[in-house]
């Protein structure tokens, strides 16, 4: 059977259709549905930090845990910020 070019186009506008509402479910990092301290003022990258951010091995670990991957915070550094440590 031979395909008109009308149905390519269809089925070629309903693949990126799909592949865009696919990447639209995706959540960004910073989407995160943690609710940081009050302490946490600093804005960056659209997530709330406390101060000393810059030095995380120092200022997060009591919280997000040695190796800033939960801690009690339950809640991963990596999250928003991959392997940046």
């Amino acid at each position: 059977m031979r395909k008109s070019a009308s149905n390519v186009s269809y089925y070629l506008f309903i693949s990126m259709i799909t592949i865009i509402i696919l990447f639209s479910y995706c959540s960004s990092p910073t989407e995160s549905k943690y609710d940081p301290p009050s302490d946490h003022t600093i804005s960056k990258d659209g997530a709330k930090h406390k101060s000393g951010l810059n030095s995380p091995m120092e200022n997060c670990i009591t919280c997000h845990g040695s190796d800033l991957k939960c801690g009690t915070s339950g809640v991963s550094c990596y999250e928003c910020h991959g392997k940046k440590w």
